[in-house]
């Protein structure tokens, strides 16, 4: 069976001011998550399915998927405020989503295989698509043995300024023992260094994996999430604020023993457009990629 690539967009309207704004950064106007779908494909992936907000499924369908349907099988699930379990309420104080694992669970109903989760404005790289592709394979009909694609931390900064990452705790097998968020991560005197909570400055090694919300799970992962989600809420349902991010999950799973997962490297270079500033790059990127035969000039 075919793993299923899991594409989390539901960000994507208000993220770039509408779709019709959605960025052509290739030679013939791809976005990036083009190529995302272009190398699942030849990785061996056998589905998309993407999670949006129902509020722009028209524009979607329309101008993103229209591009794919002759090359795979493609669904739409949505992520909504107010999906939520039975005896909660949503305030109406509350406007930010609930996070990438909540839009995680609302692909329950149409994934049954081993899936990749992937942000829908990262640029992963072919050969990452590739190690997660041969692992989940691996792992059809097992359970509670996920994957994450682990990220030289030298290979995921912007030139225009600092970063946040998932910096990786791994342990001798390369199994994943914790994920910590640092939200500012730049090359400072040509040293990576982080800046914790109190402006102090630690340094990070070159090749520290870090997390760009690349995941392997398989279907049980769902029924974990439905259940944690609603301690999530118990905690968390007067905070407005609060999201139900991947590896809050995740490290439930690691802390009650529950599931493993393996950090898979990757040489793949990470980029996007944090910053504005950082467009003409990811243009010229794509291009030099173009020219060096990498991908063909127009992907669909």
């Amino acid at each position: 069976m075919k793993p299923t690539l899991f594409v989390l967009a539901a960000g994507m309207g208000s993220r770039y001011g509408g779709l019709k704004q959605l960025d052509g950064v290739g030679p013939s106007g791809e976005t990036i998550m083009d190529y995302s779908i272009f190398d699942a494909l030849r990785a061996g992936f056998g589905k998309v399915v993407f999670v949006i907000r129902k509020d722009f499924e028209k524009d979607f369908k329309e101008k993103i998927i229209s591009k794919y349907e002759k090359s795979v099988p493609v669904e739409v699930v949505f992520q909504e405020l107010d999906n939520l379990p039975a005896g909660y309420k949503l305030a109406p104080e509350r406007v930010k989503p609930w996070g990438t694992n909540h839009a995680v669970m609302m692909g329950k109903d149409v994934i049954k295989e081993p899936f990749a989760v992937i942000n829908a404005d990262d640029f992963y790289g072919r050969e990452s698509f590739k190690v997660i592709a041969d692992k989940l394979k691996e792992l059809n009909g097992s359970k509670n043995h996920y994957c994450m694609v682990g990220y030289r931390l030298c290979n995921t900064l912007s030139e225009k300024g600092s970063v946040a990452r998932g910096v990786c705790e791994v342990d001798e097998n390369n199994y994943l023992k914790s994920v910590v968020e640092r939200t500012h991560i730049e090359r400072v005197d040509g040293v990576i260094k982080y800046k914790d909570a109190e402006d102090y400055w630690f340094d990070l090694a070159e090749n520290t994996p870090v997390s760009m919300n690349m995941w392997g799970f398989t279907p049980e992962y769902f029924d974990y999430s439905d259940k944690y989600f609603v301690k999530f809420l118990e905690q968390n349902i007067g905070n407005h604020k609060a999201e139900f991010f991947i590896p809050l999950m995740v490290e439930h799973l690691l802390i009650n023993k529950i599931a493993d997962v393996k950090v898979l490297d990757t040489s793949s270079k990470w980029f996007g457009v944090t910053y504005a500033e950082d467009r003409p790059s990811v243009v010229q990127k794509l291009k030099d990629l173009v020219d060096k035969g990498e991908y063909p000039n127009k992907l669909f």
